[in-house]
């Protein structure tokens, strides 16, 4: 049961801790005390070494970890075509602890554009001998972000006015990445579990937000961007309640989302939180069609240090497989280790830890 395309049985989201020499590096640079080209060399440098590192404990993937982002979302939406990343007067809010003031807003008509993360997967793609991975946030979080206010009447005239284009810019980015060589895509996404929050669905309507229409809206723009993928190439999601510095934001498990999401979205695979009791329980991995779609079950956590032990995980993968077939699932943390460049509270021995036991794992569970 040895899975040769992605989703892989052992698998990742995408981010990993910034090393030393990294952050040493961004410090210099954001105080001007190194050039960019500088920067880049670090960054490039200290890239292989994660690639070497993942190759190292048997992932079939590599990632660039992430290692030239300060956001797992808005560098990306900052570099799109008509967006442009602000200061507001708050952060994002998790649990006991706001994020930076940034934000993104819409300033002109949505494109891809010469997108430099192109270049970032043609890096990692040109130093693996496995499978290079590029994740990139879901078109949906865009929309779900943008304050009041932040898209510009000269280019659109409301929020949700954006849909199209949204898709068009996407269906741009996937055929970009498939001519740039990649054949394994992530779209990163807080909007499905916020979803699933009473709490965030209130905070979304305070904002504007038509919330009764959204989940359809999602669905919609996420198909349209993905409607002109190539047959052989793998684009999955990772569903998020937020990851920063090892806090959350939202609560909710996946019931109502789960029929849409799993059955009418058209993704090949889903990363699902699984690691606490926030995200509920297994039973709405019953709307899986049976098929080729994968689940790669979250329950080994990012966000602390602490090794789960090999018994409980093989519990918890037998628990999923009540729901869907145990071919149709793999494993993963439940999120990145850094989503941010801050990182989650954990060591990078710790990080490695349990990259390591989840390749050992899925050998154990799903055979060589």
């Amino acid at each position: 049961m040895k899975r040769t395309t992605p989703p892989y049985r052992a698998d990742h989201v995408g981010s990993f801790l910034r090393s030393a020499p990294i952050k040493e590096a961004r410090e210099k640079r954001e105080k001007g005390q190194i050039s960019a080209a500088e920067l880049k060399t670090v960054e490039d440098r200290e890239i292989e070494k994660l690639i070497k590192k993942q190759e190292e404990v048997g992932l079939q993937l590599a990632s660039d970890g992430e290692y030239r982002r300060s956001w797992w979302h808005f560098d990306f939406f900052g570099m799109l075509d008509g967006v442009e990343i602000y200061e507001l007067d708050h952060g994002i809010q998790f649990q006991g602890v706001q994020t930076k003031p940034r934000s993104i807003r819409v300033i002109d008509k949505l494109g891809f554009g010469s997108h430099p993360m192109l270049e970032h997967f043609k890096f990692v793609k040109a130093h693996t001998k496995v499978t290079p991975k590029m994740c990139i946030p879901s078109p949906t979080v865009l929309h779900f972000r943008l304050e009041p206010g932040a898209v510009a009447k000269s280019a659109y005239p409301d929020r949700d006015a954006i849909f199209d284009d949204l898709s068009k810019t996407y269906r741009q980015a996937v055929k970009a990445f498939y001519d740039a060589g990649c054949r394994y895509l992530q779209f990163d996404d807080t909007a499905w579990a916020y979803l699933c929050s009473d709490v965030e669905m209130k905070k979304a309507k305070e904002r504007g937000m038509n919330i009764a229409t959204l989940a359809d809206d999602y669905t919609r723009v996420i198909n349209e961007s993905l409607k002109d993928k190539p047959a052989d190439m793998v684009i999955t999601t990772h569903v998020c309640r937020g990851n920063f510095r090892s806090t959350w934001i939202a609560s909710g498990g996946y019931e109502p989302v789960a029929e849409r999401l799993l059955g009418a979205c058209n993704y090949d695979g889903y990363f699902l939180e699984y690691d606490s009791d926030r995200a509920g329980g297994f039973e709405p991995l019953r709307f899986l069609p049976k098929g080729k779609k994968i689940v790669v079950v979250g329950v080994v956590t990012s966000k602390s240090g602490t090794l789960e032990s090999k018994d409980t995980v093989k519990r918890r993968i037998e628990e999923a497989a009540k729901f869907a077939p145990l071919e149709q699932l793999a494993l993963s943390p439940q999120c990145g280790f850094a989503s941010t460049e801050e990182g989650n509270v954990l060591t990078e021995e710790q990080q490695w830890a349990k990259m390591r036991e989840i390749v050992e794992i899925a050998e154990e569970v799903w055979g060589q």
